[in-house]
């Protein structure tokens, strides 16, 4: 287990019910779904990685989307959306004076929950487009609560004359396609940059762009 399987470390550990094989199967191919994708990925790379037999995946989980569920809905329902709110919840409870204060804390906490659990994070960001079943479960366990707290705090600076008068979503989508561009390239393209002056930069970027008009 790497540094980047944290959540799935707890999930192997805390469901009695796994087998040795079933959690070899597990940790095998949330590997493999990070790193080559669900759909170039096939069963049987699974099953030589895992160490087992390709019929041993099938007695466990009738189709490879089976397999993937069995990794995403556990860690989304259990941890990844407890984990996510709460680890958040340090950062949206606390009372920054500036807009990018609050910015620059959000990237920091975001970049070490990525850290700890990029395997995880990676599968969910590359399947969500194409799982209907990992788009509701993404809604309903994180994304409702997480939005309607942050659209307070757009709103609580846009009264302090911080940020302009865009709809609260509006601002939202801006920045966090922004901060996901970010991430995007340190953990995909993986550049030799310098992340505090990166950080500075993009918020800087954001700064400029929703300052309010004179």
């Amino acid at each position: 287990m790497t540094d980047e399987n944290h959540l799935l470390e707890e999930m192997l550990q805390e469901d009695a019910n796994l087998t040795d094989k079933q959690k070899k199967i597990l940790v095998a191919a949330t590997e493999m779904f990070a790193e080559k994708g669900f759909a170039a990925t096939s069963t049987n790379e699974i099953a030589k990685k895992a160490g087992v037999a390709e019929g041993t995946i099938f007695r466990h989980y009738k189709t490879k989307k089976d397999l993937l569920l069995s990794i995403v809905t556990p860690m989304m329902v259990k941890m990844l959306g407890p984990v996510i709110i709460k680890d958040l919840n340090k950062v949206l409870d606390k009372d920054f004076e500036y807009f990018e204060d609050f910015v620059w804390a959000m990237i920091k906490n975001r970049q070490e929950f990525l850290d700890k659990n990029l395997k995880v994070v990676q599968i969910f960001l590359q399947e969500i487009p194409f799982h209907h079943e990992l788009r509701e479960q993404f809604i309903e366990h994180i994304g409702k609560k997480v939005v309607s707290r942050i659209i307070q705090i757009v709103e609580h600076y846009q009264a302090k004359g911080q940020i302009v008068k865009l709809p609260a979503t509006t601002v939202i989508r801006l920045t966090a396609s922004t901060i996901m561009g970010y991430f995007a390239a340190k953990y995909i393209i993986d550049p030799k940059w310098n992340d505090d002056e990166e950080i500075d930069q993009m918020i800087h970027f954001l700064k400029k762009g929703l300052i309010p008009d004179e």
